[in-house]
C-alpha cells in the first residue's frame, strides 16, 4: 500500500536529490485567479526516470508517450522538450533529461496562463511568457509559435475563453485560423471534450465567438455557423439573426441549469433555420 506523504516532503527529497519540484499548468492558473480544483498536476527537473523510481519506489507509472507518476495521489511528470513528427494533436516526440530546465518545459505549453510554475519549497512562480499579466488582463494568449503544432489547442482556447470569460488576443486567433484545414485530424470525441466543458461554463456563447472570430466555426459546428445571417421576424426577434438567438439561449440556460442535455436542447433548438432557403426569409416555415 502507498503511504501518503505531503508535497513538501516530496520536494525536500528530490531537492537532497539534486532537482526541484513545481507545481505547474492549470492547477497554478487557478490557484492564482483564486478558484477551487482537486486536480494538481507538477513537473520535476534535474532528475532522471530512474532517479525518481529509485526515490519513490511506491509510485505508479502511466501513460504511453512519455512517463507520468501517480504518487499521493497526484500527477507528476518529469520536465520535457517535445517535437513535431507529422499532423494530429499526438503527432510528437518526447525528449526527457535531467538537463531539461523549468523554462523548456513551460515553452512547450498552449497559452501564457497555462504555462507558469511554482517552485514548491520557496513558493516562486516562474513566468517567463507574462502569464500572470495576462491574467490580470483576462486574455488568452499563445506561449510561442509553437501553439500552431497541435490543431487541438485551437478548441483548448475557445473552451478557456469560454470557461473563464476571457478574451482572446488576436494573433492567437490568426494562427488558430491558420490551423483550420489541420482541424479535420482531430479526433471528433477529442473535439466533443472541449464542446463539453465548454458548455458546461457560464456563458457558452463564448466558445462559438471565438471560433467564429476565427474563421474556423464551420469545420466541426457547421449547422451552428450556418445559422449566422439567418434573419428572423424583427416583430419576434428584435435581437438579431438566429445565430444571435440561439447564442441568448444557451446562456440563458446555463442561468438556470447544469443540465448539459438541456443546455445542448437550447443550442440545438433552432437548427433547421440554418436551412432556410432565402427567398423564404424572414420567415422559416416547417424547419
Amino acid at each position: 500500500m502507498e503511504s501518503v506523504i505531503t508535497m513538501q516532503e516530496i520536494a525536500k527529497k528530490i531537492e537532497k536529490a539534486g532537482g526541484r519540484l513545481y507545481l505547474v499548468g492549470g492547477a497554478l492558473r487557478d490557484k492564482l485567479l483564486h478558484i477551487e480544483k482537486e486536480d494538481e498536476d507538477y513537473c520535476v527537473t534535474g532528475l532522471s526516470l530512474e532517479k525518481f523510481q529509485a526515490l519513490f519506489p511506491d509510485s505508479k507509472i502511466q501513460g504511453k508517450d512519455f512517463p507520468v507518476f501517480i504518487l499521493n495521489q497526484k500527477e507528476i511528470a518529469l520536465a520535457r522538450k517535445e517535437r513535431k513528427i507529422g499532423k494530429g494533436h499526438k503527432a510528437f516526440s518526447f525528449l526527457t533529461d535531467e538537463t531539461i530546465t523549468i523554462e523548456q518545459d513551460l515553452a512547450r505549453r498552449d497559452i501564457t496562463i497555462n504555462s507558469m510554475a511554482q517552485d514548491v519549497l520557496t513558493k516562486k512562480v516562474i513566468d517567463p511568457f507574462g502569464g500572470q499579466n495576462d491574467l490580470k488582463r483576462r486574455i488568452i494568449r499563445k506561449t510561442t509559435d509553437a501553439f500552431s503544432e497541435d490543431p487541438l489547442r485551437v478548441y483548448r482556447v475557445a473552451r478557456f475563453a469560454a470557461t473563464l470569460g476571457f478574451s482572446v488576443e488576436q494573433d492567437t486567433l490568426k494562427m488558430m485560423e491558420n490551423l483550420k484545414e489541420e482541424l479535420n485530424s482531430l479526433s471528433k470525441e477529442r473535439v466533443f471534450v472541449e464542446f463539453k466543458k465548454a458548455l458546461a461554463s457560464q456563458k457558452p456563447s463564448i466558445f462559438f465567438e471565438v471560433l467564429k472570430k476565427a474563421n474556423i466555426l464551420n469545420v466541426h459546428f457547421e449547422e451552428i455557423a450556418n445559422l449566422i445571417g439567418q434573419i428572423q421576424p424583427e416583430k419576434y426577434h428584435p435581437e438579431g439573426d438566429s445565430y444571435k438567438h440561439t447564442l441568448i439561449v444557451v446562456d440563458h440556460s446555463s442561468e438556470v441549469t447544469k443540465d448539459l442535455a438541456i443546455r445542448f436542447s437550447c443550442l440545438v433548438h433552432d437548427l433547421g433555420k440554418g436551412v432556410t432557403k432565402k427567398e423564404m426569409l424572414p420567415h422559416h416555415y416547417r424547419t
